[in-house]
């Protein structure tokens, strides 16, 4: 467990001061560090507990874990709820919370003052008749949310890419939601000049537009994200279109042991809010120490960023094969001899 930050301090005093105690329910959603749940805990309090990261899900005892969101906020009469970044996976999650939990819920989210903005308030709004502020501590505020409004579910919602000719699923917090960004946009552009056979995995599948262009081609698929929003979107893509992918949500390819002769990747250059390249560099050393020799990985990301010399080092020779004025699709062959 990580120590409590001042937004994981906010929420525990908020729920002591409302003097919260069994037999109520309580419901944890994005616990950073798992610290909110270890709070509870120490309270004598037990929570069902979800968090869309793993890494953040491997912090949570066990017993706390919820297998989905819906299942964590089911007959909940508190929820505490680090804030999502995305709009959309802020809009998600009111919406289980105002279907499935307690009539009398009450909803205290938090998020550090410089990440609160007023659309958060109205994106709450539309699912809870009451929603109003906190003071707030150490640059600190929560959202305080009752009176839920059941609406009908629109998450996960679908998107048709023409372009692509793919139709696209996505939960609030998958990345780029159903949409196609730029990145993704230039890298799936070089998907026929990728090999064509053997075994390929979009590392950091978001939606699962890359693995499912893939799939489409006849090689045997494999998708795997840290995210939970990322890996459910990409089976419901796959499904969606008539392919077969094998998804896996897990941290990078820790405990991979299959040859693989392709990856593709969007990598991400964010841990949560902050800015954090590190988890990228391992991958790209993964993904240089499973490849076949010869084998390919074909990234896209932002120009700015150090990945050229990276994906040298790790993986073997690499080129630049595509490029628009803020993106780089790079091609890197592991070489025989590593």
């Amino acid at each position: 467990m990580q120590p409590a930050d001042p937004v994981t301090s906010l929420l525990v005093e908020l729920f002591d001061q409302a003097g919260t105690r069994p037999p109520e329910r309580v419901a944890v959603l994005d616990d950073a560090g798992g610290a909110i749940t270890a709070a509870l805990l120490e309270r004598g309090l037990t929570s069902s507990t979800w968090c869309d990261d793993l890494r953040s899900e491997l912090l949570v005892p066990e017993a706390n874990r919820a297998a989905t969101p819906a299942e964590a906020v089911t007959g909940a009469t508190t929820v505490l709820w680090r804030l999502p970044r995305a709009l959309g996976a802020l809009d998600e999650y009111a919406q289980l919370i105002a279907t499935h939990a307690d009539q009398a819920v009450q909803v205290v989210a938090g998020e550090r003052n410089k990440h609160l903005n007023r659309s958060m308030n109205d994106v709450l709004g539309r699912h809870f008749t009451t929603v109003h502020a906190s003071l707030g501590r150490r640059k600190a505020r929560a959202l305080l949310a009752s009176g839920p409004r059941a609406t009908t579910a629109s998450w996960p919602r679908s998107a048709r890419i023409d372009g692509l000719a793919l139709d696209v699923v996505a939960h609030g917090a998958t990345f780029s939601t159903n949409r196609l960004d730029r990145g993704t946009a230039l890298l799936a552009g070089c998907i026929d000049e990728m090999p064509a056979s053997g075994r390929a995995v979009d590392l950091g599948c978001g939606s699962g537009i890359l693995a499912a262009l893939l799939a489409r081609r006849g090689l045997r698929v494999s998708a795997v994200d840290v995210a939970w929003s990322a890996t459910d979107a990409t089976r419901l893509t796959a499904a969606a279109n008539g392919v077969t992918v094998e998804v896996e949500r897990r941290n990078g390819l820790e405990g991979w042991n299959e040859p693989i002769e392709l990856v593709v990747s969007n990598p991400p250059f964010h841990v949560g809010r902050a800015k954090d390249t590190s988890p990228t560099r391992e991958l790209f050393a993964q993904a240089g120490r499973l490849l076949v020799p010869g084998g390919e990985l074909w990234c896209v990301y932002n120009s700015h960023l150090p990945y050229l010399a990276w994906l040298r080092e790790s993986v073997g020779p690499t080129k630049i094969v595509a490029r628009d004025r803020s993106y780089l699709v790079t091609r890197s062959r592991r070489s025989g001899q590593r």
